[in-house]
């Protein structure tokens, strides 16, 4: 349920409707908004008819349901987009998130000269891949903890902010304490065990859609994240299954506006795992932008040919600066920045 309050509504009267919210078995999440405040009240539907009995208070000004099932992830709950901060970097704002660098962490070597190239043409955000969920047991699986200690390294050395996946509850602790960004892979993104664990460090989190996801089951993956305490969910769009063998997914950009209509929470697009091949990179990250995506994360390695992992789709660094360059145009077409 929602419970929308008058205008003007004091600290002190927040609290107390919250208090009363939970003295009838429910978790309270508020939202402030521009020019009132909303409190979203979860908890088991059977019992939500309890809840209108807080439209008899004065500065309670109407009870009503939430009609989707992701109920924090809503627009109903939150009609204004959330703006993720990340380092001073406002992710869902204006200017483009673009999160740019290689599929895994190899070296430092290739580690510093991607970060300092992606940056030089526009990236705001580092990443990099230090544990590695890979389809056969015998392919790289990343550097791990050395990995973590490089991209942070990268990061003191360029000032970018890094994102990097978190595979297991476990090792969500040591990879927070290296990144500012948790990436959740399109493969965990219905491991709830996960998404409750990385809701309790109120980092920034990246949720990628499953190659076979519906936008419903996403969003209530998003969900366990936002009812955990964590209002900071980023979501990537990074392409679905389908009957088509000419690209690796199918990048679904029907997936951002629908977005846009259903949530509040920003939305990036992956054109690199989307298409798995990169001469489509630059095509499909000027189409996503042109959809209303609040950002890319695009794959750049300085030799392709000898990445450890997803090589035919990443970028060499010259070819991320042109991409960038033509992102920009279509950015400011749309009154947004890059």
């Amino acid at each position: 349920m929602i419970i929308v309050l008058r205008s003007g509504a004091t600290s002190e009267e927040v609290d107390d409707v919250c208090r009363r919210i939970e003295a009838m078995g429910y978790r309270p999440h508020t939202i402030r908004g521009e020019l009132r405040t909303v409190i979203g009240a979860v908890g088991d539907d059977r019992g939500k008819e309890r809840l209108r009995a807080l439209e008899s208070l004065e500065c309670v000004e109407n009870v009503q349901p939430i009609l989707q099932p992701f109920k924090l992830a809503s627009r109903e709950v939150k009609s204004e987009p959330t703006i993720v901060e990340v380092d001073g970097i406002a992710i869902g704002g204006r200017r483009l998130a673009i999160m740019a660098g290689p599929c895994s962490v190899e070296s430092r070597e290739q580690m510093f000269e991607v970060a300092a190239k992606v940056k030089a043409a526009g990236a705001n955000v580092l990443r990099g891949g230090a544990f590695k969920p890979r389809t056969s047991p015998y392919a790289f699986q990343g550097l791990e903890e050395e990995g973590l200690k490089l991209l942070k390294e990268a990061s003191r050395e360029t000032g970018l902010p890094v994102v990097t996946e978190v595979m297991e509850p476990e090792k969500v602790d040591v990879v927070a304490e290296h990144s500012d960004i948790l990436q959740i892979g399109a493969r965990n993104v219905q491991n709830f065990s996960l998404l409750r664990r990385v809701a309790e460090t109120r980092k920034p989190v990246l949720l990628k859609r499953g190659m076979s996801t519906s936008i419903q089951e996403w969003l209530l993956s998003a969900e366990y994240v936002l009812s955990g305490g964590n209002p900071n969910v980023i979501l990537c769009e990074r392409g679905i299954r389908t009957f088509e063998t000419a690209t690796r997914f199918t990048l679904d950009l029907n997936a951002v506006p629908v977005l846009k209509r259903l949530t509040h929470l920003p939305v990036v697009v992956d054109p690199s795992h989307g298409t798995g091949h990169w001469e489509y990179v630059e095509s499909m990250a000027m189409a996503a932008i042109a959809a209303g995506a609040d950002g890319l994360i695009i794959e750049v390695h300085p030799r392709p040919a000898e990445a450890l992992s997803d090589g035919p789709q990443s970028l060499k660094p010259e070819r991320f600066a042109q991409v960038m360059a033509r992102v920009r145009r279509v950015a400011l077409a749309l009154d947004r920045e890059a």
